[in-house]
């Protein structure tokens, strides 16, 4: 199965339904099909790309989100996309490694396009939603609504997007039209999509976002856009558009459930509340589960393979041993195989922990121009590494240990952050936390937190590590806890340990 032949289904039989709600804007199936089928031409006719060619992004959601990505699926080209919120620089490390030579840019992003345009030479802009006579949408109104001549193909490129993970390194993950259509197959295994579901967006649709696009599309739901998110904003859509599924990473359920009002929201059209991108701190889901019931699945997913590698799903939150089940990331996907591998790639012994290791249809291709790294990440047998260590129980449940590049080696002893973060987000008094491992001249590395508080909370050092020191093994506990405003993030919402451990790293060779 192709993407493009999802598209072109989901046109066909939803046609005169609405596809895309974006304020006060409505498209249907049929007008999102025939506008992306004009955009494809421009590409090809007009700016006569070839197969394959890299086309940047750098638009905020909007109602034209869904038109140009199909766009781009049609005339067999891939869209790198540059989330908005990222310095100049980053963008352009992100537009010359692709090799891209022309930005598609929305109206509000102009100032940034036209810096980029001045740091790249030869950098063409092509905007979209001006009057200007080389405007995207204005060139689209002179071209056929008819599909373009180009016959897709499985192995074509139809997205190449940069990840950094938690090492800070970029890499351009590159999709195909075969991975981007399980992708969407996914999906659909993993929930339950009826016609008229309308799922309600507010994170860049860049990112996990956009990959339920497709699979609503093709089952004649609804994508209701938000610029971005605000409690606020967030809580006024929910009670104008009734959403059946809302699509949440964890720091947004936080910030809703501390919403003044939150109690009086009305919730009743909301069947199910899809979660991940990140780790869900155990005192936010408890919170979460009272205040909304067991509307909640979580998905674990990379760019790399999006979106369900696991699936925790909504039984899995509640009843006998659920306390155990939402420590995990739920139970493998069935079109999806894991195994665990050591350093060599071996497959470690029942019931340790190893580096997750995937095949699935929806994996990626490769790290675009990345030969080496390719032949790190793959192994034999179509495998592909995520750099996540996990283990299973006895029941088949995942449960992420941490990254591979995030574990701290202090005297000898591994010790993943994320179990420590788990202990200290259960105290009342923390907001967030992160937990890295700063230089120590006498254990090679000590366990550091530095704890967010929660307005009007108040905790002390001795206190936090007291806390974490009935929770955890001795050499896990931290020798110090500091206190900072926020937690450094990335632009989708991960916490950024890197940010914090960094600075303290500086000018020294790490050994691990």
């Amino acid at each position: 199965m192709l993407a493009s032949e999802m598209i072109r289904r989901g046109a066909v039989y939803h046609g005169p339904k609405t596809a895309v709600m974006f304020g006060d804007q409505r498209m249907t199936f049929t007008e999102v099909d025939l506008l992306s089928n004009r955009i494809a031409n421009v590409f090809v006719d007009t700016f006569k790309l070839d197969v394959g060619s890299r086309v940047g992004m750098l638009l905020n959601n909007s109602i034209y989100t869904l038109p140009i990505d199909f766009g781009f699926v049609k005339s067999r080209l891939s869209r790198v996309p540059l989330n908005s919120r990222l310095s100049l620089v980053e963008q352009q490390q992100m537009l010359e490694g692709a090799g891209v030579d022309i930005l598609i840019h929305g109206t509000d992003l102009t100032e940034r396009a036209r810096e980029l345009a001045q740091a790249m030479q030869g950098l063409k802009l092509i905007s979209i939603g001006s009057a200007e006579a080389d405007d995207l949408l204005q060139l689209a109104k002179a071209q056929s609504d008819a599909p373009p001549a180009r016959r897709c193909e499985p192995d074509d490129i139809v997205i190449t997007i940069f990840t950094s993970g938690t090492t800070g390194k970029l890499k351009a993950v590159e999709h195909t039209q075969a991975s981007w259509a399980a992708m969407a197959t996914n999906v659909l295994i993993n929930m339950e999509v009826g016609e008229g579901d309308v799922m309600l967006h507010a994170a860049s649709m860049i990112h996990a976002s956009g990959c339920f696009i497709v699979p609503y599309w093709l089952r004649g739901g609804v994508a209701a856009v938000l610029p971005g998110f605000t409690p606020a904003s967030y809580l006024d859509a929910v009670e104008r558009w009734k959403p059946t599924a809302l699509n949440l990473v964890p720091t947004m359920i936080g910030m809703l459930l501390d919403h003044p009002g939150i109690e009086q929201a009305d919730f009743s059209s909301v069947k199910s509340i899809i979660y991940g991108a990140s780790p869900m701190p155990r005192p936010v889901m408890q919170r979460a589960l009272k205040a909304w019931g067991p509307r909640f699945a979580q998905y674990y997913g990379q760019s790399e393979a999006p979106i369900f590698i696991t699936h925790l799903t909504k039984s899995d939150h509640v009843g006998p041993k659920a306390e155990q089940r939402l420590a995990s990331c739920g139970r493998p996907s069935i079109d999806c195989e894991i195994k665990l591998v050591d350093e060599e790639g071996e497959e470690v012994a029942p019931g340790e922990a190893g580096e997750i290791a995937l095949r699935t249809p929806f994996a990626m291709k490769g790290y675009y121009n990345a030969p080496e790294l390719n032949a790190q990440m793959f192994l034999p047998g179509g495998w592909l590494r995520t750099r996540d260590v996990g283990r299973f129980d006895d029941d088949g449940y995942l449960y992420l240990v941490d990254r591979t590049s995030d574990m701290i080696v202090s005297g000898g002893y591994n010790v993943y952050p994320r179990e420590v973060e788990d202990a200290l987000a259960a105290h009342p008094a923390v907001r967030e936390v992160v937990v890295v491992g700063l230089p120590d001249d006498k254990w090679g590395e000590s366990v550091a937190a530095f704890v967010a508080l929660r307005q009007g909370a108040s905790a002390e050092e001795a206190e936090l590590i007291a806390f974490a020191r009935e929770r955890v093994a001795s050499y896990k506990v931290p020798k110090q806890v500091r206190f900072i405003d926020e937690v450094p993030k990335s632009p989708v919402g991960k916490l950024l340990r890197r940010a914090v451990r960094d600075p303290f790293w500086q000018g020294r060779e790490r050994k691990i």
